[in-house]
């Protein structure tokens, strides 16, 4: 198994053909070897470099972060580094934790102003959503990256 074809590395990976693909163009794993034929003959350990970019996806990183880390792992950096991207992202969550939070508040608030019953007309939390000069809880949980 020293070169796999790439639907044999997609699957190895756990990811798709065309997730190798976009990764290939965007240079986070390298670029194959071809066949006499043209097929893309992927080294075998192009799967423990997919499977890290996976990983570091769920944990959200973005894939420039990714970039950095694969640059860092590939033997360019020190673990200070690989922890100070590591702290910028608990950093990230902890900020989208709190406008999570704030937007809960504003809704339970709303939801225990509207008792559910009768028309619209008076409903605090139509009337919170139609104001603008009300203020309402905004979360701001886009990523940074």
């Amino acid at each position: 198994m020293d070169r796999l074809t790439i639907s044999r590395l997609a699957e190895a990976g756990g990811v798709g053909v065309d997730t190798v693909r976009f990764y290939e163009r965007s240079g986070l794993i390298r670029k194959p070897a071809r066949s006499a034929a043209g097929y893309r003959l992927y080294a075998a350990e192009e799967v423990r470099r997919l499977r890290f970019i996976r990983r570091a996806k769920a944990l959200g990183f973005s894939l420039d972060d990714i970039t950095e880390l694969l640059h860092l792992n590939d033997g360019q950096g020190s673990r200070a580094s690989v922890r100070a991207l590591a702290r910028q992202r608990l950093d990230e969550i902890e900020r989208k934790l709190r406008a999570l939070q704030a937007l809960q508040h504003s809704l339970q608030t709303l939801v225990q102003h509207c008792d559910g019953h009768g028309g619209l007309a008076g409903c605090p939390i139509i009337e919170a959503v139609l104001e603008p000069e009300q203020p309402i809880a905004q979360a701001d949980t886009r990523s940074a990256a």
